[in-house]
């Protein structure tokens, strides 16, 4: 029975439109009993014992397949292993995220021989893509509608984080805008506390929002955080949408499955998916942990129209290859046609970082900064005016740099990247 179950276990391909295919890297002092152990474990059944119910139909439509040969895996202790799920094993529309998740990242954790399992890349096939959205406004008109084609995005994030009345809220918000963000994001941490109710906050932020933003004949997009249990959750999206608030922010911690569930309903607001906290699932010195990339791309085809991707440059900085990957697949053309969603770079971003940052990523992504735009040493608008300043000198080269005095102050404060 062990050749003839090894027959259906084993292959060298398979055809990527009926399969889920999981590229992980494994350490085990077994190789071959941890891939089995995902294989076997995660689709049909105990890896250790075979039944009488494994039927020939059954191990042709249920059984996962690994991508190799058995001998190839006996001679290492780790490296990268594929393994194929079949999509037989979902309702596509139903189970979603939630049941992809569980599956290549679920029970093989529990299994002592694998020491180390990450998962590096996730090949959806393209039946189950299109059970997806994507993002609803996407970075085409994001761009266009606040008028910077011709430059990276600039987010503004509100801080402190909490404790602000709604009066001092909407005066933070109002100095962004003018001093020329694009887009206003509360920070995760603020809810729905008594000393800024939710409903009563957005009306009023929002309403001055938009008419800083009309003076400036453009548009700003005001994101108040959304984070809370359903069916609070789906409420409150609901008011922005009643209220015509163009976005919302949504930190990861209220599942990865809440992005497409949000997006099902199609409210004519833009999504942004915020990572704070996501290091759990993907550091890499997890024992068991998911690459970014593939988090990136569940949230691009669940929705998102901007992400914290990552930053360049600041106290969390991310390596060029890796930010240059985790952009690509946010804002790649061959995706199943899904608009391509805003990579938002964020954590210590300043004017200094601008040049660097362009010259490596380009204009295709949004620069957000908090804490060096409200603590310029002229304060607010004066920190918005600098990151545009520092736009506007990396278009034209050609500007009198001595007269830009909150890009001068800036500059000393925190410093230029020149890389």
């Amino acid at each position: 029975m062990k050749k003839k179950f090894d027959n259906f276990l084993f292959n060298e391909s398979v055809d990527p439109s009926k399969y889920f295919i999981a590229k992980y890297f494994l350490k085990s002092n077994d190789m071959l009993k941890a891939a089995k152990g995902i294989a076997i474990g995660q689709s049909i059944g105990n890896p250790n014992v075979r039944l009488d119910g494994e039927t020939t139909e059954l191990l042709d439509n249920h059984l996962a397949i690994i991508l190799d040969h058995p001998e190839n895996l006996k001679r290492k202790k780790n490296g990268i292993v594929k393994i194929a799920f079949p999509i037989e094993n979902f309702n596509l529309e139903e189970d979603g995220i939630t049941q992809l998740t569980c599956t290549v990242m679920g029970g093989q954790m529990d299994i002592e021989e694998i020491l180390s399992c990450r998962l590096l890349d996730l090949d959806l096939p393209e039946v189950f893509l299109k059970t997806f959205k994507g993002p609803k406004i996407g970075m085409a008109d994001i761009k266009k509608r606040t008028k910077c084609l011709d430059r990276p995005l600039l987010g503004g994030i509100v801080k402190p984080k909490t404790g602000l009345d709604i009066h001092t809220l909407k005066q933070v918000c109002k100095n962004m805008v003018k001093g020329g963000v694009d887009f206003i994001k509360e920070d995760e941490i603020l809810g729905n506390p008594s000393c800024c109710p939710f409903e009563e906050r957005v009306k009023i932020v929002n309403d001055v929002v938009q008419n800083e933003a009309a003076k400036l004949s453009k548009e700003v997009f005001y994101a108040p955080c959304v984070n809370s249990d359903l069916p609070y959750l789906l409420k409150r999206v609901e008011f922005l949408a009643k209220q015509n608030i163009k976005a919302y922010h949504l930190n990861i911690w209220s599942g990865i499955n809440m992005y497409k569930y949000l997006r099902s309903y199609d409210f004519d607001i833009a999504m942004f998916y915020q990572k704070s906290g996501d290091r759990v699932l993907t550091d890499i010195n997890n024992a068991y942990s998911i690459s970014w990339g593939v988090l990136l791309k569940l949230a691009r085809i669940s929705g998102a129209d901007f992400i914290h991707a990552g930053m360049w440059g600041g106290y969390l900085s991310d390596t060029k290859d890796d930010l240059s990957d985790w952009l690509s697949v946010l804002t790649s053309k061959h995706f199943l046609g899904f608009k391509k969603t805003v990579p938002s770079l964020s954590c210590g971003s300043h004017p200094g970082l601008v040049d660097s940052t362009i010259k490596n990523f380009g204009n295709n992504v949004m620069m957000s900064l908090g804490g060096s735009l409200h603590g310029h040493p002229n304060g607010t608008v004066s920190g918005a005016k600098a990151m545009r300043q520092a736009f506007d000198l990396n278009i034209n080269t050609k500007l009198d740099k001595s007269k830009l005095l909150e890009f001068n102050q800036a500059i000393e404060k925190w410093g230029y990247l020149n890389d």
